[in-house]
């Protein structure tokens, strides 16, 4: 899954506008499965996931770029304290991506999906350490809850553990810092920039290793899917962050889960495949979590 881009200012928060905004967040969230989608697809067809990777961070680069050309210039700049933070705030959504796309060459896409829900879960205990917030005992069960959902997700008693899903764990984790580096950032760097310096990273790191492992897609479909895992992801964060400008977080963050919906589906229509029992109750005991720690967030 593609990570959340951080909130825009395009437009203020008000009730009136909360519809509009949630179908914002459906949409977003319908172009992040898309990407998922399309990576799943290329990986078997034997494309690379540090391949995949690239040309997702080269095509969100060149689409964050282009819109600033024809305008002021403060965008590709900032102080050295806030650029440093966003560098290792793009490297973490690197690192998220890679293990997202290692894991869907391998694995059912509603067993990633599940896993990476775990990550708001993360973000709740890693706030106490990292940021100083105050966490009580409902929030403490729900981080146990969704860690009990995770086991029931990857199994790692079974015979079909499969080590990919430690890859799938370690882009959760990898996006739950980048969610909470995003949220000291946020207000601070300007959206924008954050998005240039988040392409920035990952393109240049993954460009020496997508020279060397660059395989050429079979057929048109192919090719126009490898430009559009980009441009779906690009797209995404776009929307995702134009529907928190329309409502608040804690109005839109139940819909975030859409997102298991919508891969459940893919699933089925793309590749024929669906989620077994076991997925489908450790996915729904850590959206139970994550939803708790909204509701408690919200109060």
């Amino acid at each position: 899954m593609a990570a959340p881009a951080p909130v825009s200012h395009l437009a203020r928060p008000r009730e009136d506008n909360a519809t509009r905004g949630i179908l914002l967040m459906l949409l977003a969230y319908l172009l992040f499965s898309m990407t998922d989608t399309s990576v799943k697809w290329l990986s078997l067809a034997g494309l690379p996931a540090l391949q995949l990777a690239f040309m997702r961070f080269a095509v969100h680069m060149a689409l964050s770029t282009g819109p600033m050309m024809g305008a002021d210039h403060s965008g590709f700049t900032a102080p050295w304290a806030q650029a440093l933070a966003m560098l290792a705030r793009g490297a973490l959504l690197m690192v998220s991506t890679i293990g997202n796309f290692i894991a869907l060459s391998y694995l059912d896409m509603t067993v990633t999906a599940a896993i990476t829900f775990s990550a708001p879960v993360l973000v709740c205990a890693l706030s106490v350490p990292l940021l100083g917030e105050r966490v009580g005992p409902w929030r403490w069960s729900a981080i146990l809850l969704g860690f009990v959902g995770v086991l029931v997700v990857v199994q790692p008693w079974s015979a079909q553990f499969h080590w990919a899903t430690l890859s799938s764990l370690t882009s959760a984790l990898a996006f739950a810092l980048y969610s909470i580096l995003t949220r000291r950032l946020a207000g601070v760097a300007a959206p924008r920039t954050m998005q240039l310096y988040g392409g920035l990273v990952g393109t240049l790191c993954l460009l020496p290793v997508a020279i060397w492992l660059w395989q050429s897609p079979v057929g048109p479909l192919n090719w126009g899917l490898l430009f559009a895992i980009g441009f779906f992801a690009w797209s995404g964060h776009h929307f995702f962050a134009i529907a928190h400008g329309y409502a608040p977080a804690s109005v839109l963050m139940p819909y975030s889960y859409s997102f298991l919906i919508y891969l459940a589906a893919w699933g089925y229509i793309v590749f024929g495949n669906l989620p077994d029992s076991q997925t489908l109750l450790g996915a729904g005991i850590i959206a139970a979590a994550g939803l708790i720690i909204w509701w408690r967030e919200r109060r």
